[in-house]
């Protein structure tokens, strides 16, 4: 696929945007940004598990929301005119976790003027899929 980004992202400036949110408090960290994807990592901790010890789904649908719609908003075009926000998200979970990393990666279904959608394949430390989930997002005018 065609690069989807935008150019001149700094991802420095993407991962320090994160401080004091949610995404700091899960750990999450964005690790890589090709042409046509962005990927990040979680750790399957406190943070991150259910009373049973497993990874809890939700957390796992927190991964693929942020990196679903940190590289939405980065491949819109015109920041300053555009941003995109969710309008539904879905997740399968495949298999458990219960210790280590989860890496997701984002890939872009479709990305049209007025909407998005990214899907986002979380996997284990030995590269099992563990959930896979699909973003749907609007591009509306920049509220900031």
């Amino acid at each position: 696929m065609a690069r989807v980004f935008r150019d001149g992202v700094d991802l420095d400036a993407v991962r320090a945007s994160g401080a004091g949110t949610l995404v700091e408090h899960l750990g999450i960290q964005l690790t890589e940004l090709g042409d046509d994807f962005l990927r990040g990592t979680m750790p399957v901790d406190h943070r991150t598990k259910q009373p049973y010890g497993l990874l809890h789904g939700g957390a796992s649908v927190a991964l693929a929301e942020t990196l679903g719609s940190i590289a939405g908003n980065l491949a819109v075009r015109d920041p300053s005119k555009h941003m995109v926000v969710g309008l539904e998200i879905n997740a399968n979970h495949l298999a458990a976790v219960t210790s280590g990393i989860v890496t997701g990666t984002a890939r872009p279904l479709h990305v049209g003027r007025s909407t998005q959608v990214w899907e986002i394949r979380i996997e284990d430390a030995m590269g099992r899929m563990n959930c896979v989930s699909r973003i749907t997002l609007a591009v509306v005018p920049t509220t900031r």
